[in-house]
């Protein structure tokens, strides 16, 4: 049984996850200025997730510290007689925390997500850069079967 506490993201867990997640940048940990964490633009995406069934943004907790986020999105598809997938986006552990097994944990409790709401397949992209995470999602059992596209608008 894990420590662990999965929980839904609050207005007031905002802060720490941008904090968590420019620590943990694929290019390396970005400098963030705090003051920028007050943009209404984040409480707006905030408020998005939040209001969409379909999307979920979580934080993970250890004996009441946030340590951990992601975000789920289940979408349904055309394809594979409308499979829902699962898109788990957004992986972080706090720098401090890695090494010991939450980012499985993680995963796995990700996975039994998708699984309770009837999803055929939990996908995700990652960085080209990020050998290491690419080794690790592998010992999860996720494959490398495509090559992913961005066009920055």
């Amino acid at each position: 049984m894990t420590d662990l506490v999965f929980r839904d993201a609050t207005p007031d867990d905002i802060p720490t996850i941008l904090a968590i997640c420019a620590a943990g940048a694929a290019e390396g940990p970005r400098q963030v200025d705090p003051a920028t964490y007050a943009d209404p633009r984040y409480r707006a995406a905030f408020d998005a997730i939040a209001a969409d069934p379909n999307h979920r943004l979580v934080v993970v907790e250890r004996e009441g510290e946030t340590i951990a986020t992601l975000q789920l999105s289940f979408l349904p598809g055309m394809t594979r007689f409308g499979m829902w997938r699962c898109v788990l986006e957004n992986v972080h552990v706090r720098a401090d925390r890695r090494g010991g097994g939450i980012g499985s944990q993680m995963v796995k409790w990700a996975i039994e997500q998708a699984h309770e709401r009837g999803v055929g397949m939990v996908q995700l992209t990652s960085n080209k850069v990020r050998t290491d995470a690419h080794r690790f999602y592998r010992t999860l059992g996720f494959e490398q079967s495509h090559e992913g596209f961005k066009l920055m608008l």
